[in-house]
């Protein structure tokens, strides 16, 4: 996968949403323009919070996208949701001023490694990002 300069820039950036669950069950959501935040902890709980991200987060978001080529994924990366093991599906979205990027992945995507590998290493890097944010909210 080639990587190409972001055709967005973090001056114009106004927010990143990630939704991902079952298909047709995106229980797990967060979006940092709103920063409602809520999952399915291991508990099967369903939590509730609101939590910001710094400056410093979405920039290394945002960079961690364009290391990892997100401007160039496909929009629709969807496996097979007929099999009897159900995927997990992943809607990102970064917004910027004028333009949007949204990729929908379902777990079982068939494609390129690379490409399976890049949208796994984003969601890892978001899940962190918020993981570090909700650690701060509980100081």
């Amino acid at each position: 996968m080639m990587i190409k300069n972001a055709p967005y820039r973090f001056v114009d950036f106004r927010s990143i949403s990630i939704q991902y669950g079952e298909t047709g069950k995106m229980v797990n959501q967060f979006n940092s323009a709103t920063g409602e935040y809520q999952y399915l902890n291991k508990r099967d709980s369903l939590v509730k919070i609101n939590i910001k991200l710094t400056s410093d987060d979405l920039l290394y978001l945002h960079h961690k996208a364009a290391d990892l080529g997100f401007w160039d994924f496909p929009a629709n990366e969807r496996g097979d949701t007929t099999t009897a093991d159900k995927p997990v599906r992943y809607i990102i979205e970064f917004k910027y001023k004028t333009k949007t990027k949204k990729v929908v992945f379902d777990s079982n995507f068939g494609g390129d490694p690379k490409l399976i590998d890049a949208n796994r290493q984003l969601i890892k890097e978001i899940d962190q990002s918020l993981e570090t944010a909700e650690r701060r909210l509980k100081k």
